[in-house]
């Protein structure tokens, strides 16, 4: 055998083992959907904290969807900006004139605690918090009416110390935005149903975290992230620390993809990547086997034939079931199954280019991440 024969040989056994990971991540999906939701009982006092940067697209449609919910207890939200021509402010001004029966609070606070500039944003807001619930969560995430129910109902089972969310894309039209969501719903959403399955995952992701207030201050607060790139993680792991569970919702909430250029989906996959291969690398090395149709086709490139062919008509097909199964699962309006070859070639190109430097780029920053996953500011671009 040639060598470019054993190479193609080797590429489509990566490609079988990712068919193998397809059918599997179709089954999980299912099984974590399926599971129970925890019926809620308090409605404990809680408090939001939105840190913003900027006024995004949609940016008051979204942070609308916290102040709309159906829950008993008191709730304070608190919005924290840095600089104070933040045109966020503008967006938090609306909403106090919308919901004038909302506890809402804005923090404007340019302090710098540490290299991570949402943390820091945190800290500065944390100072406000007057509630036994924590609830921290992204200003890109669209929640339903009955969120803070839910959640609150997942945090009183016993031994958890804190609950995340899994999320599911919202495009905004665009092309990249579309395939930004389709990235999540096809690539990131099934990792982790399959990483949960299989014990191998302990998410906890900036969507949601929800906590009580002494863990936080248990856990030295938000102080102790200052540097993190992986901050929601880091979060999470110190939680396990104290012997407490961080469980995972089984619901999704979504996530407004609002990209309008391939640079900026690149930029923002890039650093998610990077952010997994720095949390685990070993697991980030063996995720290659979730791309079996880059391989495959890499594979007929190699050595074309019928085999690599098949197998590339596979992978697609089983990819395309799997979409199909998180929209069952999850009630998410997925579409855009024509772009599935594209963003499945997409995907394969930023995971071999996450092998390959360790910047980041995050809301016009720019870091280098050292191996122990502390940013290190560069300059603003």
């Amino acid at each position: 055998m040639s060598f470019a024969e054993v190479l193609a040989g080797l590429l489509l056994l990566l490609s079988a083992a990712g068919l193998a990971y397809l059918v599997a991540a179709i089954v999980l999906v299912r099984r974590l959907a399926a599971r129970p939701a925890s019926s809620p009982g308090a409605a404990p006092s809680v408090t939001i904290l939105k840190p913003l940067h900027g006024a995004e697209p949609g940016l008051f449609a979204n942070l609308s969807t916290f102040l709309n919910q159906d829950y008993r207890g008191p709730v304070q939200i608190v919005f924290g900006v840095q600089d104070p021509r933040d045109p966020a402010i503008a967006v938090v001004r609306r909403l106090e004139a919308a919901f004038p029966q909302a506890d809402i609070e804005l923090v404007v606070d340019s302090r710098l605690h540490g290299s991570n500039r949402k943390v820091s944003n945190l800290i500065n807001m944390a100072e406000r918090t007057r509630h036994e619930i924590v609830v921290l969560a992204d200003s890109d995430m669209i929640v339903g009416p009955g969120y803070l129910a839910r959640l609150l109902g997942e945090l009183e089972r016993p031994g958890v110390g804190a609950v995340t969310c899994l999320y599911h894309g919202v495009p905004c039209g665009t092309l990249p935005s579309r395939l930004s969501a389709l990235a999540i719903d096809s690539h990131f959403l099934p990792s982790v149903a399959v990483g949960l399955g299989l014990g191998l995952a302990s998410p906890c992701m900036g969507s949601t975290i929800a906590l009580r207030h002494e863990t936080l201050e248990a856990i030295g607060g938000f102080r102790s992230l200052a540097d993190d790139l992986a901050d929601d993680y880091r979060l999470g792991a110190a939680v396990r620390r104290l012997g407490l569970a961080v469980a995972v919702t089984p619901f999704t909430i979504g996530h407004a993809c609002n990209e309008t250029s391939f640079a900026d989906l690149a930029r923002q996959e890039l650093r998610w990547v990077r952010t997994i291969r720095q949390i685990d690398p070993f697991g980030h090395a063996g995720s290659v086997v979730s791309h079996p149709f880059p391989l495959a086709v890499l594979a007929f490139c190699i050595a074309p034939g019928a085999f690599a062919a098949g197998f590339a008509a596979a992978a697609l097909a089983l990819r395309i079931a799997l979409c199909l199964a998180v929209r069952q699962a999850f009630g998410v309006k997925a579409g855009g199954y024509g772009l599935a070859p594209l963003r499945d070639l997409l995907s394969f190109g930023i995971f071999v280019a996450s092998f390959f430097g360790r910047d980041v780029s995050w809301r016009g920053h720019s870091y280098d991440v050292t191996p122990a996953g502390v940013l290190m500011a560069k300059t603003r671009h």
